[in-house]
């Protein structure tokens, strides 16, 4: 259906179709090129609107009221169909564009962080809450800070729908960020399900290269029902969502110091790193390189999921400001 267009202009109206397709409310061109920059796609609001009026006409998206959009059955298909290029690597992309948005300053506790987003039905959230408890008392998260929204409500760079509660947690690329900005490169390499025995990381069980996805892993793995956090939680043997990542030997001082500030922050999510060269959780690293295999920031999430309550989550979806984050004991 975009066959005739250049390459760029099939790469905006990708962006601008992904970003429709995973809002629940009409969007209007402001909100889309604000939304767009953040998918990295510099696109003025006038622009926006000529893109929409071309979109409209080829039937792949829809005006709604007086300015909003929303995608169309069409709209879907074309994503479906979109090229390869634009859907390999995606998530890898996300990680670095997070990385660098990521401000947490580690000394004044102020800034910006990543964070994952997560809907569930509103009449279901205090249950989901009694069972995502544990796993956060057990540490099986990135942080115990969240914030919550109810619908109608505008969190982050969307609005919750309709019957939906939603809830941010911490996503783990908040090390990346921090380390970046310490002048430390991070190799992110792949999300996986991690074998937890006697509440030690012994070793991944699956693996999902970030290069190769356009999902996030843990979106995958919790939608398969590979996880068992609450067995993690309750008896120290099960499987969770985990990252791997690499960074160069020399950098391990600067490393160390930062995770330690990030968890005065109450932001930890590190379950274990390396030697020089050495495997971690029999994972072979690279000479003269460090393995780090980080928490993922969604297992509170997927125990919710293990236990029947279904939630729509969005693994590294936006940032948020730290101090606009409450402990999840506040809020139970």
């Amino acid at each position: 259906m975009i066959g005739s267009d250049t390459q760029e202009v099939k790469r905006k109206v990708i962006a601008i179709l992904k970003i429709l397709r995973d809002s629940k409310a009409p969007l209007g061109a402001r909100v889309l090129a604000q939304q767009l920059k953040a998918h990295g796609v510099e696109l003025g609001e006038r622009a926006v609107r000529y893109h929409l009026k071309l979109m409209d006409e080829r039937g792949l998206t829809q005006l709604v009221g007086r300015d909003g959009r929303i995608i169309t059955e069409g709209g879907i298909e074309e994503l479906g169909s979109a090229l390869v290029r634009d859907k390999v690597g995606f998530a890898i992309s996300r990680i670095e564009l997070l990385a660098f948005r990521t401000n947490f300053d580690l000394e004044k506790r102020t800034g910006l962080i990543p964070v994952n987003v997560s809907y569930f039905p509103k009449d279901k959230f205090g249950e989901a809450l009694r069972h995502m408890k544990p796993a956060f008392e057990k540490g099986l998260c990135v942080s115990d800070l969240v914030a919550t929204a109810r619908e109608g409500e505008r969190f982050g760079e969307a609005i919750v729908p309709r019957g939906k509660v939603a809830l941010a947690t911490v996503c783990s690329i908040v090390i990346n960020g921090s380390l970046l900005k310490a002048g430390v490169p991070t190799d992110s390499r792949f999300g996986g399900i991690l074998e937890i025995r006697d509440n030690k990381p012994l070793r991944f069980v699956e693996l999902i290269n970030y290069a190769g996805s356009s999902m996030d892993p843990s979106e995958v793995f919790i939608r398969a029902r590979m996880t068992s956090v609450a067995d993690v939680a309750r008896k120290g043997d099960g499987k969770i969502l985990a990252n791997y990542r690499e960074i160069p030997a020399l950098c391990r001082p600067i490393v160390d110091d930062v995770t330690a500030k990030l968890r005065r922050a109450g932001m930890g999510g590190v379950l274990a790193i390396g030697n020089a060269s050495e495997p971690v959780c029999e994972i072979p690293v690279e000479l003269n390189r460090i393995g780090v295999i980080l928490v993922g920031g969604l297992n509170p999430v997927a125990a919710a999921e293990e236990a029947g309550i279904e939630a729509e989550s969005h693994a590294m979806s936006t940032v948020m400001d730290y101090q606009s984050l409450i402990k999840i004991s506040d809020l139970i």
